[in-house]
């Protein structure tokens, strides 16, 4: 959710309706941001905040002590239906909403331990164990804890530590005899059980622990990093353009699968994915739902099943106690008692919250003090010392700077050096495009920056002796040890900027995304899809201009965006991006028209360029064909036949009437797939297969659809042959609409290499996977997890030591 909640959009949009004329023309006049921060922050009014905070109030980020039972109860369900993924995210929501030191979190801690330990997840199961016994884990329920505690350091081999933990708890079994009770028989067996494994396990000769290679961390950087762009290659260097602007071109020819820029994110915000509604009442009181906020850490997005709770808020979850801290420190000790607001008035408004926090932090240069300075008509300058740079005359956000005589620096964004770094220099030098916005919508930011900005101040979160973390007793990082600087007391200074920030989002704002797992635990059959993780400003990447047919590809790992050539690009030639609108996923007339009302200009790609001329016949992905002969149908309303001699012709809206019907009845058989129903989904796939072949083109994207459904059905069946046969006949679909090295062309080889691994074809599985690997290097370089999946497939093979029930589909 980008912008405002609909119901703060409505109000606001109303207000402006009833503004007097003369009013919205003078905020629709104003060329500079200040002035429509002032005037419409101006037009606030305590009804309005009151509005607000009733919408904000219905999203639940306070600690509620109440639900840590009802979550461990839920927790404890999935955990009896042995869905201990499930459980173990229960058991998360019930440690986000307990109080530290309490018989709730430590509860809660122990018992994702237990779902952390069937998970395999032995490393976090024994940090939640740590946890639990901090907080005051029960004596009376310790022993089981301890025996867990020891079987998950007998399984890592750590033997000194897990015969420690042995003779600890039978040390306490002697202190503190119990009567033979059927659950203290169950543990004395479990306990001598495990000293046996504990005999054998020091028995063998051990094998020291294989030391992570640094191949890993230096593959990943740039080998030569360029001196203009420290986050760029040495093959690429920074231009501009009057009508360009800014802009990368390679100084080398540059192969398929170089890695062009690696760059970490100057901030990023975890998607909260779709938000519950607005509650009202008992029954939605707490959400059940899993979202990205309880799998992903808020602060690094490193996925993780035990997050660590910030101890003000049940809404900020991480992976590590150290980074909680650096949140803390770096801007959560100002987000925290604003949570709800902050997801009532959207991730781009947070995004601009944040960005401003993190300037606070600049060493380099002048920015915070700048920006600090009173509101007048004194001039801002950016942001160096000493010498002059382009000066804006308080406007933050003006774009022409003609009149202005002081000495610009060559290039926007840029030191004076000449160096363009990852720094908040760089992300105020993104252009919000003032002028392209619609006077509406500069309102309803202007009028959420200013409501947030008046909580800020009521919160008293700009009082420096306000920001300490909630460590929850344990010691806090060298992080907090700095002196954290506090938000300036002119919050309309810190208001006007962030207005910047969030006009510049819509043209400037990256979308992390993610490969995640669909699919129960114990199915087979599971499926990946792309989501979108977080929102983040990459300073550098959004210098890449755009191409509905780029040469690069964008790939991420955690908040580190990895931009690599997709194809070879020659000396001179500019470095391009897709900023959504693909050739192979959209038509022209689509993209043209998403670019122009997003982006602000008319694209004139050669992609572009090239499908205008053919603008009539529409994408070939939803191209139908002809009954007879199977010619593709040509025309708007009325379609023929392009083969003379048969000059078959049906209306359009036939057509489209035929395919609605034939994409219902395949997403009946895709329920019937979900629940395994595989005697009832398979015979209505191969209905949808022979409909689809009577009229639709043989790459038109529903056909490819029906193939990757049966190849499912069959693998879930086991048939591990009907299913390549199907795979295969998606993949040529694939192939034709996305091109034979496409990423969507890599994904599918992976799966297809996964089928004939299950099914024991060496010879097709070791050719294919050399093909996945070729094609997925070249867009994701060797550390991405589908590689990594290959090579372990590989190495299976060649050994001759298939893994029964290996990788899933």
């Amino acid at each position: 959710m980008d912008l405002p909640v609909d119901e703060w959009k409505s109000y606001v949009l109303q207000k402006w309706s009833l503004l007097p004329k003369s009013i919205q023309g003078t905020i629709s006049a104003a060329e500079t941001l200040s002035d429509i921060f002032l005037h419409s922050s101006s037009l606030l009014q305590p009804e309005d905040e009151m509005f607000l905070k009733r919408l904000s109030r219905n999203y639940l980020v306070g600690k509620d002590p109440r639900a840590p039972l009802f979550y461990r109860e839920q927790g404890n369900k999935k955990f009896q239906e042995k869905e201990y993924m499930g459980a173990t995210v229960f058991y998360s929501k019930g440690v986000s909403h307990s109080r530290p030191n309490t018989e709730d979190i430590s509860l809660c801690y122990a018992n994702r331990s237990a779902a952390l330990f069937r998970l395999g997840q032995y490393e976090a199961c024994l940090k939640d164990i740590t946890r639990a016994q901090v907080h005051g884990y029960p004596e009376r329920l310790q022993h089981k804890m301890m025996l867990r505690k020891a079987e998950c350091l007998v399984t890592l081999g750590r033997l000194q530590e897990a015969s420690q933990a042995i003779s600890d708890l039978e040390g306490s079994f002697t202190a503190r005899p119990t009567l033979a009770t059927p659950q203290s028989q169950v543990l004395q067996k479990s306990l001598s059980r495990l000293k046996m494994k504990l005999q054998e396990k020091e028995n063998l000769i051990e094998t020291p622990p294989a030391v992570l290679s640094t191949a890993c961390e230096e593959d990943m950087g740039l080998r030569e990093r360029s001196e203009q762009i420290p986050s760029a290659s040495s093959s690429v260097r920074l231009c501009t353009d009057p009508l360009k602007g800014r802009y990368l071109v390679a100084t080398e020819d540059i192969l398929p699968g170089q890695l062009l820029v690696r760059e970490d994110a100057f901030v990023s915000v975890l998607n909260p994915g779709e938000l519950p509604p607005l509650h009202h009442g008992l029954e939605s009181e707490w959400d059940t739902r899993v979202t990205n906020g309880d799998l992903y850490c808020h602060r690094c997005l490193k996925r993780t099943l035990a997050t660590v709770p910030c101890g003000g808020c049940s809404y900020a979850k991480y992976c590590s106690q150290e980074c909680l801290q650096q949140a803390w420190h770096l801007y959560h000790s100002i987000e925290c008692s604003v949570g709800g607001l902050l997801l009532t008035l959207g991730v781009f408004c947070h995004v601009a919250l944040r960005s401003t926090l993190l300037a606070r932090f600049e060493e380099s240069g002048q920015v915070l003090k700048k920006l600090c300075g009173k509101i007048g008509n004194k001039d801002i300058c950016l942001p160096e010392s000493k010498n002059p740079m382009k000066k804006f005359p308080y406007d933050l956000g003006g774009e022409s700077g003609e009149n202005d005589k002081s000495i610009e620096t060559p290039i926007p964004g840029c030191d004076t050096n000449g160096k363009y770094e990852n720094n908040y220099n760089a992300v105020f030098n993104l252009l919000p495009h003032t002028e392209n916005h619609s006077p509406e919508h500069k309102f309803v930011c202007a009028l959420s920056v200013s409501a947030l900005c008046k909580q800020l101040e009521e919160s008293s979160m700009v009082e420096e002796s306000s920001l300490q973390a909630p460590t929850t007793g344990l010691k806090s990082s060298k992080l907090e040890a700095a002196e954290t600087p506090a938000l300036c007391a002119e919050l309309d200074i810190w208001g006007v900027a962030m207005l910047r920030h969030m006009l510049q989002l819509q043209c400037n704002a990256q979308a992390i995304t993610t490969i995640q797992q669909t699919g129960s635990e114990e199915r087979i059959v599971t499926d990946s899809r792309q989501v979108r993780l977080a929102t983040a400003v990459f300073p550098v990447t959004s210098l890449l201009n755009h191409s509905c047919s780029p040469n690069t590809s964008v790939t991420f790992i955690s908040t580190v965006a990895c931009v690599r050539a997709s194809q070879k690009i020659g000396k001179g030639q500019e470095i391009l991006h897709c900023y959504g609108p693909h050739e192979s996923r959209m038509a022209v007339a689509k993209r043209q028209q998403k670019l122009r009302s997003q982006y602000f200009f008319d694209c004139t790609c050669p992609a572009c360029q090239n499908e205008k001329h053919r603008i009539g016949t529409g994408p070939r992905w939803e191209g139908f064909c002809c009954n007879r002969c199977r010619t593709p149908l040509q025309g708007s309303n009325v379609l023929s036949c392009g083969n003379t001699p048969c000059m078959e012709s049906v209306r359009r809206d036939h057509l489209d009437s035929r395919l609605q019907d034939l994409q219902q009845q395949i997403g009946m058989a895709q329920k019937l797939l979900r629940k395994g129903q595989l005697e009832q989904a398979v015979p209505l796939l191969l209905g949808c297969q022979r409909e689809a072949e009577r009229f639709l083109c043989e790459e038109h994207t529903v056909m490819g659809e029906v193939e990757d459904n049966l190849a499912q059905a069959y693998a879930a069946a086991g048939d591990w042959q009907k299913s390549a046969a199907h795979l295969q006949k998606s993949l040529r679909v694939v192939e034709l609409r996305h091109g034979p090295s496409s990423i969507e062309m890599g994904h599918e080889l992976f799966k297809l290499a996964q089928v004939f691994f299950n099914g024991f074809a060496i010879t097709e599985a070791l050719s294919t996977i050399q093909k996945a690997e070729k094609v997925l290097l070249i867009h994701c370089g060797p550390w991405d997890d589908e590689i990594q999946e290959l090579q372990k497939m590989k190495s299976c093979l060649l050994d001759l030591s298939p893994i029964p029930g290996g990788p899933s589909m």
